[in-house]
């Protein structure tokens, strides 16, 4: 097989991160005493969250203290009065014990385990992130879990994935592939990295002329016959459930 080793984003590309996030905000902020209401509350925490991990990305703000600064943002956005620290720990709590994970990746991770080697690059919160990664099913399938928080560099800086293949003490970059959801974080930082990469794009996003993955999959499954492996996952329409199919 071509690659050894697979490398893989955690949010939105095998856990169900807006799912989890759903969650965690809701019981967070009824916890605080606030008539919660989604529409109103979530959609506006979401702008203010996606625009400052934007900043983090871009090198322009810590994870330190992204944690507690979004949701000062957040409070003077609604006018609300809470404290931030206060409310960022309660999120973090409520968040890692939200372990969603996104249909088929449970089935088509446990299809590559033995075959190929694994590990998830995460620009997570370290308390976070542990928390779900643990309680998922598939957590026993990586040989290592980087997170950012935790190491001090985050995608898409390539020092991530070079302390990622340091770890698995893999050091032939043409036969590792980097798998995940976002163009500009898990794939310029894997070919940064010089690595190979996978775009996960359910969405069917355009791409850009100046990030070109080598690959480019809409669903999970689509790993399988591109690594090679002995099954295929193929959706049922009428149901929506998966069933597993040899070839």
């Amino acid at each position: 097989m071509k690659y050894e080793v697979i490398l893989f984003d955690a949010d939105e590309t095998l856990f169900d991160f807006h799912r989890s996030e759903r969650h965690a905000f809701a019981q967070t902020m009824r916890s605080f005493g606030f008539e919660y209401d989604e529409v109103h509350h979530l959609q506006a925490y979401q702008a203010i969250n996606a625009a400052i991990w934007k900043e983090f990305e871009e090198g322009r703000i810590t994870q330190q203290v992204l944690k507690v600064e979004r949701f000062c943002r957040y409070a003077a956005h609604i006018h609300a009065s809470f404290d931030p620290t206060d409310f960022a720990h309660a999120y973090e709590g409520n968040l890692g014990n939200a372990c969603f994970l996104l249909a088929g990746s449970a089935e088509v991770i446990g299809e590559l385990y033995g075959k190929h080697r694994m590990a998830i690059i995460t620009n997570g919160l370290k308390r976070v992130q542990e928390m779900r990664i643990a309680k998922s099913p598939i957590a026993s399938y990586f040989e290592a879990i980087v997170i950012s928080e935790a190491v001090g560099v985050s995608k898409p800086d390539p020092a991530i994935f070079n302390l990622t293949l340091a770890q698995l003490h893999h050091a032939d970059r043409k036969t590792t592939l980097m798998v995940g959801d976002s163009l500009t974080s898990d794939i310029l930082g894997g070919i940064r990295a010089g690595l190979d990469t996978c775009w996960y794009n359910p969405a069917g996003l355009p791409g850009r002329s100046d990030i070109r993955p080598t690959h480019e999959i809409r669903t999970l499954s689509e790993l399988l016959p591109l690594l090679d492996a002995p099954f295929i996952f193929e959706k049922n329409k009428q149901t929506l459930d998966g069933t597993w199919i040899r070839q």
